[in-house]
């Protein structure tokens, strides 16, 4: 990826300014802020990055996708690899199946949305549940049945292309899973806990980081930690110096996905940057400059789920008529899309741009009747015309 430099040249110009008050006895020096060209940071000439935690997570996340499609799978190993226990066998990796972290228990998770909040977290995870057992019992028991209305089962994309395996109404349930776990797990966890000032300012962490006293054992502190995590639920199987995105199946692959549409080129620089930023701030005791840098990050991940929302909607439309496999490919990428709109965050706020009320209710409106086999395109257009109003984009600009 090429990057610009052009904010880290400007900020470190402005960044050595030193300000005098009218008092010779006050002089106030603003932290100058070293900003690397990469998101590579060092004490004493050991590393601080960390976020090994991301990384496993982002892991069992893509081994769960390809087994939701694996129809020799069982319900319980399934809903097993989405709530692993320390030791289970879940996973091909040995590595995964020692660790004591899962997908569960991070979904509808974090402190901003979920902590005086469980009640609704809990309904988030028990749906995912529901989605999985329901893949499992609906979908591999039906893997032979050619699906029409009413009756899950396969159905083949036009020219001999991609066969989609849908339940009753068409929906896809493993896109459903793996796009909520997109915005349940990896957004909420980035926007709404890790990056959120009550996670990075808690307790004593302000003065740790002032002091520079690191976790025991470690080399960086807490608040250099929990950045990190931020960072690595979007790079956490990426090159974090140079990131090449796709390589996972959730952010980091959407976001590539986003930065490739010319109207949106540049997003990946914005957030690179703001990350690398954000975390020299933290060094450097600057936590208004962090904060700056957390808001554009906020406002540029939450733009994944909406354009793409907008974009499967759009291209949906295209092969409604004539090809009931892409279009229904396409409706349970928007629904996942839709459904993880509720993990946003608006800049400035403690607000997703869409509420679960508001999410639930498009979600109806494509299941309505028989669900995408009655969807027409003036609801696909209202839809998309509903969440490009909430951003900062068109329809034309995220459907193309």
């Amino acid at each position: 990826m090429k990057r610009s430099n052009v904010i880290t040249s400007l900020f470190l110009s402005a960044s050595a300014l030193v300000f005098m008050s009218c008092s010779d006895d006050d002089i106030i020096i603003d932290p100058v802020v070293e900003v690397p060209e990469t998101y590579s940071f060092e004490r004493n000439g050991t590393s601080t990055v960390s976020y090994d935690g991301q990384t496993t997570r982002i892991l069992m996340a893509n081994e769960l996708k390809s087994s939701l499609l694996d129809n020799t799978k069982t319900e319980t190993e399934l809903l097993s690899m989405y709530a692993h226990q320390e030791g289970d066998s879940d996973f091909s990796d040995a590595d995964l199946n020692a660790s004591g972290k899962n997908l569960r228990s991070k979904t509808a998770a974090s402190k901003d949305y979920f902590s005086a909040n469980t009640t609704q977290a809990l309904a988030i995870r028990n749906q995912v549940d529901a989605w999985i057992s329901a893949q499992a019992n609906d979908i591999f028991t039906n893997w032979n049945t050619n699906a029409t209305v009413g009756v899950a089962g396969q159905i083949q994309e036009a020219g001999g292309g991609s066969i989609r395996y849908v339940n009753a109404k068409g929906l896809e349930y493993d896109q459903a899973i793996i796009l909520t776990l997109l915005g349940g797990v990896m957004t909420d966890q980035m926007l709404n806990n890790y990056l959120s000032s009550s996670v990075l300012d808690e307790a004593d962490n302000i003065e740790n980081n002032n002091n520079e006293i690191t976790v025991d054992g470690k080399s960086y502190t807490v608040m250099e930690h929990k950045w990190d995590e931020a960072f690595g639920y979007l790079y956490g199987t990426d090159n974090k110096d140079n990131p090449q995105f796709g390589q996972d199946q959730y952010l980091n692959k959407y976001l590539g996905r986003v930065e490739n549409d010319p109207d949106f080129t540049g997003i990946a620089d914005v957030v690179y940057d703001a990350f690398v930023l954000g975390r020299a701030a933290i060094v450097a005791e600057d936590y208004d400059l962090r904060d700056q840098q957390a808001e554009i990050i906020r406002e540029q991940i939450s733009k994944i789920s909406g354009i793409r929302a907008v974009y499967y909607l759009q291209q949906a439309k295209s092969s409604l008529a004539n090809d009931k496999g892409a279009a229904f490919h396409d409706l349970s990428e928007a629904y996942g899309f839709i459904n993880s709109l509720q993990f946003t965050r608006m800049p400035g706020s403690v607000s997703p741009y869409f509420s679960k009320a508001e999410v639930d209710a498009m979600l109806s409106t494509l299941m309505e009747g028989n669900g995408f086999w009655d969807v027409t395109e003036a609801t696909l257009d209202a839809l998309s015309n509903q969440i490009a109003a909430r951003f900062s984009f068109t329809v034309e600009q995220a459907g193309s």
